[in-house]
């Protein structure tokens, strides 16, 4: 029984080494970055959009107008900031991001839907990439299309204007040049969920840039996270947001229709 209870105790010391020798072998991994969810290549080609300053769509009869052509007043947004007021300009129906102001969103809470929206990246070039006329839209807060200046400037495919950010690159790029508008059609599904909060099916999104086709039925994998990767999170219905990126990017005629 001695030697019995030697050979367990040195068998324990053995296998207790050798897993602190595995713990030093095989260190934790280093954090993710941003840099890590990026993609370059290939490059989404580039098309030449309809010219669309002058083509503006009108709401349909049954949609909620986010944003009138003859609007002074912010009356359908508040701040993602609780409390915090409104701080984007507004004249004639044209809305712009002051940077540092916050994000916004609306008042009401959206499930499937239709929305169509115009935005216009500023006609003076300031920074690169990611740092020129960057701002986004946001699917029931979560969500992110983006909304970027990528006329002859180049960045992650996965991060391109109407690309799912840090998930699915655009179709083709369809920008326009700075100081023009362009218009975004994109009809979204929501993503379903069970009872015991697990996930039933997968959110779906077609998006129309400028008219072009650049998500087509695509399947949202999760939240788009700047950093990591995609997480499901259970929700019901949610806001639309507008994302102050810091670029004083513009906006008009935003109406939606829900499904």
């Amino acid at each position: 029984m001695k030697h019995l209870l030697l050979l367990s105790a040195w068998c324990v010391g053995v296998c207790a080494g050798a897993a602190g020798q595995d713990a030093k072998k095989y260190p934790d991994p280093a954090p993710m970055t941003h840099d890590m969810s990026e993609f370059w290549t290939p490059q989404p080609k580039i098309v030449t959009p309809p010219d669309m300053d002058n083509a503006v769509v009108a709401p349909p009869s049954d949609a909620v107008v986010l944003l009138g052509l003859k609007d002074n007043a912010i009356s359908e947004w508040v701040n993602c900031e609780e409390g915090k007021p409104v701080g984007w300009q507004i004249e004639n129906g044209i809305m712009t991001v002051k940077p540092h102001s916050g994000s916004i969103r609306t008042k009401k809470d959206f499930g499937d839907f239709q929305l169509h929206l115009e935005w216009s990246a500023p006609t003076e070039i300031v920074g690169e990439s990611q740092g020129r006329g960057n701002s986004g839209v946001f699917m029931q807060g979560m969500y992110e299309v983006q909304i970027l200046d990528n006329y002859q400037n180049e960045t992650y495919a996965n991060g391109q204007a109407g690309s799912i950010y840090k998930q699915t690159p655009p179709l083709v790029n369809a920008c326009q040049k700075p100081g023009k508008w362009n218009t975004y059609d994109i009809i979204y599904t929501a993503p379903r969920f069970k009872e015991d909060g697990s996930l039933q099916s997968h959110g779906r999104i077609t998006v129309l840039h400028n008219g072009v086709l650049v998500q087509n039925n695509t399947m949202i994998l999760g939240t788009t996270e700047f950093i990591g990767f995609p997480r499901i999170v259970a929700h019901s219905k949610g806001p639309i947001i507008l994302q102050d990126h810091l670029n004083p990017v513009r906006f008009r005629n935003i109406w939606i229709r829900e499904l």
